[in-house]
């Protein structure tokens, strides 16, 4: 039984109000996200249109949870950085002559280094809306929305877009999932 056949069975065993913190549930799950849980959700027997809020909320919370994170950890790592700089160059903190100090580069194997450099060049070619639009069909959004707070972009801009790109993407897949469950039901 696979992954997703035990989600499946989970959803027809629990109570019909329960059902959709089961689909939310699987769309906060990288790589099964809101397009995957609200396929879950369908099959399971949930109305398309409850299993598509539930999948899209579980996937958005998942992002924003994360988004919040890594955005605040790489705050923390700038500002560490700035005041080691500071310390170092004998400059005291508040005297109005502090540096915009961007943190260290990570050295870590070539894989890592070749994915972040694959996610700047999409970056820089589409920009937010282009990566968060885009990005579900090479990376979950997850890891999308957390190298974009990585890189430093605002919160509200990459929650806004990822938003905007888990609607889109899990209503594109309620439609074709009903579609074909219609078809073949």
């Amino acid at each position: 039984m696979s992954f997703i056949d035990t989600l499946q069975d989970l959803v027809g065993q629990v109570p019909d109000l329960f059902q959709p913190v089961i689909v939310a549930a699987a769309g906060a799950i990288p790589f099964v996200e809101g397009e995957g849980g609200v396929v879950i959700g369908i099959v399971g027997g949930i109305p398309p249109v409850v299993a598509a809020i539930a999948a899209m909320a579980g996937n958005f919370v998942s992002v924003a949870a994360l988004v919040l994170l890594s955005s605040g950890a790489r705050d923390a790592v700038v500002t560490r950085r700035r005041e080691k700089v500071l310390a170092r160059d004998g400059v005291p903190s508040g005297s109005g002559l502090e540096l915009d100090v961007a943190p260290a580069e990570p050295t870590t194997g070539s894989r890592s280094a070749a994915r972040r450099a694959k996610f700047q060049r999409a970056y820089e070619r589409y920009g937010v809306p282009g990566v968060s639009l885009l990005g579900p069909l090479l990376l979950p959004t997850q890891f999308t929305a957390t190298m974009l707070a990585a890189s430093g972009i605002g919160k509200a801009r990459i929650l806004a877009w990822q938003a905007i790109a888990i609607i889109g993407w899990t209503t594109l897949t309620a439609l074709v999932a009903s579609g074909v469950m219609n078809a073949v039901g």
